[in-house]
């Protein structure tokens, strides 16, 4: 898209180029055709002197004389323009201030002008409007994965610390893996924030750009309809004071035009690009590149310790519930054992499925045992009802305290166990490789496409006002050499 860019730019260019010209040769021509000379007052007798007598028969002899019976056509060429009272077909009537022919045909050109301006000003309205909400929207969307990623994390942590204080019947996890979970939350935590953070430093700088652009562009459209319409009926009643003053801020309003049409090809060239580093990024997710500017991946250290640590934290707590299962609550112990006494009985409870090995490899459940997602479901049966002492007075082999502490540390571990896959995924940068993924399916075909409607609707509006500025000056040029000659013109002469 650069070099069609690049040749549309140069064409608008050089239409701009021409134009000037155009203004210059048309105040050549017109001073050349009608010289300003000063007519001799008429002497008292009401007959003009000797030198009007001269200059009178200099006119007429330059003015071609037509065939007999025959009309003259004035300013010909000048005056061959579309007639919308015509069915759009070429007026050939010549100058006529009387014709109402004529006057559609004037009109015509400037409401030619005017439609061309109007529509790139919609065009350009809505362009812009697509092209700021489709910007806005990817950008949210990238802010949104990052703030899931920093929240999971934050999850994560989160039942960490809820691991480190649970107790099953006043037994806690070792002091080492308490230690291990302290240091290893200040990481997490550090890149949750420094996730959140940075992606929401860069969605406020991009959207801070494209809203000064998206201003810019507003205000573009509403000065050019109003200089439309002021230029417009200025012109036609003639107040050419006026008129040239609107033509210098066209001028500015041009190259304000052009201006924009290049930094919208940028940003067009910009996000092509970006989108094609998007989906390359995609296939090599671990290396390090820019784009880890826009949507940075979680440290993999970090990740990985996480993922550890996670993993030793879960298989440590079912450890604890399914020593407390094993040692206290399927044995019956006699009233002299003390606290490890509360009437227990009934059937056994079962134990509690470690879904890791003691090297934190995947482990099946074996015949027997609940797993995590339904343990607390299965237990529940067992709880019995308990003395004002806090002895079971029914059958059943948990109170409902330590139901209560078993079923904490099964949720633990459960959240633990479930955020698994995410820090795999996160580990590898997976998060990130889908944010970019879904951006280039979805979002880039939208930005790239609008992004054309802006700079189509810049272009047709430079062209408009180009051609407008070119209207007025002749067109107002046309009526003041009118009025001139009208009143300049000697009176023919017969002797």
């Amino acid at each position: 898209m650069l070099g069609k860019g690049s040749l549309l730019f140069s064409l608008v260019t050089a239409f701009f180029i021409f134009s000037s010209f155009l203004f210059s040769l048309t105040l050549a021509r017109s001073d050349s055709h009608f010289p300003s000379f000063q007519t001799p007052p008429l002497s008292d007798g009401g007959i003009r002197n000797e030198y009007d007598v001269v200059v009178t028969k200099r006119f007429l002899a330059e003015i071609p004389e037509a065939p007999l019976n025959s009309s003259l056509i004035l300013a010909a060429k000048r005056t061959d323009r579309k007639d919308p009272l015509n069915d759009f077909k070429r007026y050939t009537g010549g100058w006529n201030i009387s014709e109402r022919h004529y006057w559609a045909s004037v009109v015509s050109l400037q409401l030619h002008s005017l439609s061309l301006r109007c529509v790139g000003c919609i065009i350009l309205y809505i362009g812009q409007g697509k092209f700021h909400s489709s910007t806005v929207n990817t950008l949210d969307y990238v802010v949104h994965q990052a703030n899931t990623t920093a929240d999971r994390l934050r999850n994560v942590s989160g039942y960490l610390a809820a691991a480190k204080i649970i107790a099953v019947d006043q037994v806690l996890l070792p002091g080492s893996v308490q230690t291990d979970i302290d240091r290893i939350q200040t990481k997490i935590n550090s890149s949750a924030n420094t996730l959140s953070s940075k992606t929401e430093d860069n969605k406020d700088d991009i959207a801070g750009l494209v809203e000064s652009v998206r201003l810019a562009l507003i205000v573009l459209s509403a000065i050019m309809l109003l200089l439309t319409f002021l230029g417009f009926v200025l012109s036609i009643f003639g107040m050419q004071v006026f008129v040239y003053i609107l033509v210098i801020f066209g001028w500015i309003l041009v190259t304000g035009t052009l201006i924009l049409c290049g930094i919208f090809l940028v940003l067009h060239n910009v996000t092509s690009d970006t989108c094609v580093a998007m989906n390359q990024w995609v296939q090599h997710p671990l290396a390090s590149t820019a784009l880890d500017d826009i949507l940075p991946c979680v440290d993999n250290a970090t990740a990985q310790e996480t993922l550890t640590k996670s993993k030793e934290v879960t298989s440590q707590l079912v450890g604890v519930v399914n020593r407390v299962i094993t040692n206290v609550s399927n044995n019956n112990f006699s009233p002299i054992f003390g606290p490890l006494y509360y009437n227990q009985s009934g059937p056994k409870l079962p134990t509690l499925c470690n879904p890791f090995n003691t090297d934190l490899a995947d482990r099946s459940c074996s015949p027997g045992e609940v797993d995590l997602s339904n343990a607390t479901k299965v237990w529940k049966t067992s709880v019995c009802q308990v003395s004002p002492s806090g002895i079971c007075s029914t059958t059943g082999r948990l109170t409902p305290t330590i139901y209560g502490q078993m079923a904490a540390a099964v949720n633990v571990s459960f959240g633990l166990y479930h955020y698994g896959p995410f820090l795999v995924d996160l580990e590898d940068c997976d998060f990130v490789r889908q944010t970019f993924g879904d951006i280039y399916r979805i979002y880039c075909p939208g930005l790239q496409h609008y992004i054309k409607w802006v700079y189509i609707g810049l272009v047709m509006v430079g062209v408009a006002v180009l051609l407008s500025l070119t209207f007025w000056v002749i067109y107002g040029r046309e009526r003041r050499h009118r009025v001139y000659t009208k009143e300049h013109m000697p009176k023919p002469i017969y002797e």
